[in-house]
């Protein structure tokens, strides 16, 4: 069955005009958790908007995600860090600070966060395991297109001090700057308030941080990222009230499509009036590598 997703390919023209054009990267995070999110992801690729996918190369899908990747060459592939919430790829003996005897990081992100920041005997573990993971995905044989993180830790200081120092070195040219617009989103949707506004204050802080950093070290990123605030709820309609209103500029949306829990995100990615709307108004669907 041939691909009929976007991919990196304008929908509409905008013009012609490069300076008027509005491209939009649809990304889908945790690539390779799940046989249900694999499922998802290659069919809202293959059939609805999605241009590129985050791979968790430890996840118990992983393998799988990596077959469907090369069978769909114009899916762009990035690394989806796993710091917490996750299992690592260094078996615990090498990161003893960072994972319990399964392996597996902790499922609480604040307490993360705050380990990783003030211990300073952890930094090390951090770096060797990102490093692996960067490894392991670099043994799938996949042009890395772009790099963020499960739960958007990739921002963490400890975590995106790593990626700055080794970015050369892994091929690194583009990152998930993880800023969604409260005062955009909340005329966008409604519900989950404190969620939203506490995480529009925790990541709006993080990427200005983080933004001139990117800067200095010539990484793209796009303008802003939708779905953040979203909360898995990256509906119909909630894209049919978010594309009218972007401006030219590259933006990011990203999603958690999958066959169970999120189904609805995939419905959306899927959605006829969603692509309607795209080609009215001449919307570039793509992936990092080609629209920064």
């Amino acid at each position: 069955m041939a691909a009929t997703s976007f991919g990196p390919r304008a929908v509409g023209t905008n013009d012609g005009n490069p300076s008027r054009a509005i491209r939009l990267i649809v990304n889908a995070d945790d690539f390779g958790i799940s046989a249900a999110a694999n499922r998802a992801i290659e069919r809202a690729h293959r059939e609805g908007i999605l241009t590129s996918a985050s791979l968790m190369v430890a996840g118990d899908a992983a393998e799988e995600a990596v077959r469907i990747a090369r069978a769909n060459p114009s899916l762009g592939v990035g690394l989806h860090l796993v710091l917490v919430c996750g299992r690592a790829v260094l078996p615990g003996g090498r990161i003893p600070g960072l994972v319990d005897a399964r392996g597996r990081f902790t499922d609480n992100p604040v307490l993360a966060g705050l380990r990783y920041f003030f211990l300073p005997g952890l930094q090390a573990q951090v770096r060797d395991e990102v490093l692996a993971q960067f490894e392991r995905f670099r043994a799938t044989g996949l042009p890395l297109d772009h790099v963020n993180g499960h739960l958007n830790f990739h921002l963490h200081p400890g975590v995106f001090r790593v990626l700055l120092e080794e970015a050369s070195g892994q091929g690194i040219r583009s990152v998930r700057l993880t800023r969604d617009p409260l005062l955009r989103n909340l005329r966008l949707a409604s519900g989950e308030y404190l969620y939203r506004v506490s995480h529009a204050a925790i990541f709006g802080a993080l990427s200005r941080r983080c933004r001139p950093l990117l800067a200095r070290h010539g990484l793209r990123h796009a303008e802003a990222t939708y779905g953040l605030l979203q909360n898995s709820r990256v509906t119909e309609d909630y894209l049919l009230r978010m594309l009218p209103e972007l401006q030219p500029g590259t933006w990011e949306l990203y999603c958690h499509a999958d066959e169970g829990a999120h189904r609805h995100e995939l419905e959306a990615l899927l959605s006829p009036r969603v692509r309607a709307v795209l080609e009215a108004r001449g919307i570039q669907c793509c992936r990092y590598s080609d629209c920064l």
